[in-house]
């Protein structure tokens, strides 16, 4: 496995937010998104087995765990080191980019999937592996990251048109200017959470927290 980064942090997304977390940032992506904050992940990782991935996580002696990239799901070993972190009464998230088939994973009340649904103004948003919107359930979360009405409307259509059975997040680019795409939503009475990247509202863009 090749591995950016490992660091302890307050979940900043989604509905685990403010929970402290230990990320395993995985390297690599098949994705190019235009305004990707992660960018830095792509390469310069270090090789570790998922046995000493799993050694570093229980040295911070945090339950929860998020597994992020990158994209996690092209790790060759990320369903094993998936089921350590299981047997080892973590709870898991996996986050992704909804690109490459989610069927593999595991059953798991211990494990959330959450899903990116990328808009048009990432470029990459005829990427979408769609089978995956059916495969989340009430313990997963579906994210859009919206730039602009382009993006909400896309997000909006979406929503339309596929049957989705679990939370559903809309976080704006860059995560904390949230009034707009605030008031596009209670204008729609859409049944989503706006939420801000906490992470980025304490620390600003630095790494490793």
């Amino acid at each position: 496995m090749r591995v950016i980064e490992i660091f302890t942090s307050l979940q900043g997304e989604g509905v685990l937010m403010g929970s402290p977390t230990t990320f395993v940032r995985f390297e690599g992506c098949n994705l190019d998104c235009k305004w990707c904050d992660t960018a830095y992940a792509r390469s310069g990782g270090r090789e570790m087995t998922p046995h000493q991935v799993l050694d570093e996580v229980e040295e911070r002696n945090v339950p929860f765990v998020c597994l992020t990239g990158g994209e996690p799901m092209l790790q060759e070993d990320i369903l094993e080191i998936i089921a350590d972190l299981l047997e080892s009464e973590h709870h898991v998230t996996i986050e992704t980019n909804g690109s490459v088939p989610l069927e593999p994973l595991p059953n798991s009340d211990d494990l959330l999937i959450s899903m990116d649904v990328k808009c048009p103004s990432s470029g990459m948003s005829d990427r979408i592996h769609r089978d995956n919107l059916e495969f989340l359930g009430p313990r997963d979360q579906l994210k859009f990251i919206i730039a602009d009405r382009v993006d909400y409307l896309y997000a909006k259509k979406v929503l339309r048109e596929n049957d989705i059975n679990c939370p559903i997040i809309m976080t704006p680019v860059g995560g904390t200017e949230l009034k707009e795409l605030a008031s596009w939503v209670l204008e729609d009475r859409l049944w989503v959470r706006v939420l801000p990247q906490l992470h980025k509202l304490i620390w600003g863009e630095k790494r490793g927290v």
